[in-house]
């Protein structure tokens, strides 16, 4: 009889964990390879956008990816911010050492692609969305910053993790040239789904170019191209978005499209 009693025991604590383990898989399928938080979750939650605090945000929310921007300074570090210049110090023309002197509101220091993918890759539940920044100094230095991000992805083994964007042709066409399997895709909202098919990108357009495409998306979908709308705060926009079937929402608001999405 004990061992009946036992027996019931143990297959009543596995039957919990299943159904718990279900409930969670359920809860974070509709979302998680949809909501994407622009410059990392940092507006709701007091983080400084593209820092790593805001990053650790976007992966605690349970977000599909965290998008982020990188620079190269002048003495060729890779660092995360969004503007060309950090804290009023232009980016390009700077030393790392020089940018250091500076720090966020929460006391971070700007961080370095390094640093930023070492965090992000630490888990595998959200993506890490690399914008390349187009350089203000010429055409090839953008190349070479493409050059540099691929191959610290590389040296880090994040390449399953990560996807590029970037609003220079060329650079997608790079990345895609020094890794052929990496998802890239174009933010400039110029190129048609067939001719990004050609070249083996996605289309991370702003959602007004959607709106005067409407047929778009949908086109995307049928020829195996990836869709992304940015920056979408707006709940009406996110609603025709999401009824489009898009696949990805890039967004200040990630708690309110999550939100939204788990009503569905």
């Amino acid at each position: 009889m004990k061992h009946f009693i036992l027996f019931g025991v143990v297959v009543s604590i596995l039957l919990t964990a299943c159904t718990s383990q279900k409930m969670t898989t359920k809860r974070n399928i509709p979302f998680s390879n949809k909501v994407i938080a622009h410059r990392g979750a940092f507006k709701n939650t007091g983080t400084p956008e593209n820092s790593l605090a805001s990053l650790k945000a976007a992966i605690a929310l349970g977000c599909g990816g965290a998008e982020f921007d990188i620079h190269m300074t002048a003495d060729n570090i890779l660092v995360i911010n969004h503007d060309p210049e950090f804290l009023g110090i232009p980016i390009e023309t700077t030393t790392y050492a020089q940018l250091q002197t500076k720090t966020l509101p929460n006391g971070e220091k700007i961080p370095t692609l390094e640093q930023y993918l070492i965090t992000g890759l630490s888990q595998t539940n959200t993506k890490l969305i690399a914008e390349i920044k187009t350089s203000k100094i010429s055409a090839a230095r953008s190349l070479a910053l493409a050059t540099r991000v691929v191959e610290m992805v590389k040296k880090l083994k994040g390449q399953s993790q990560v996807v590029y964007i970037a609003f220079s042709y060329e650079v997608c066409k790079k990345v895609k040239a020094l890794d052929p399997t990496a998802p890239v895709q174009y933010l400039n909202g110029d190129k048609s789904p067939a001719q990004l098919k050609a070249d083996g990108l996605d289309a991370d357009y702003h959602f007004s170019i959607f709106q005067k495409n409407p047929n778009w998306i949908q086109e995307a979908r049928s020829i195996g191209i990836q869709t992304n709308a940015w920056t979408v705060n707006d709940e009406k926009v996110m609603d025709w978005l999401l009824a489009e079937k898009i696949d990805f929402i890039t967004t200040n608001e990630p708690e309110l499209l999550i939100k939204k999405i788990e009503r569905k």
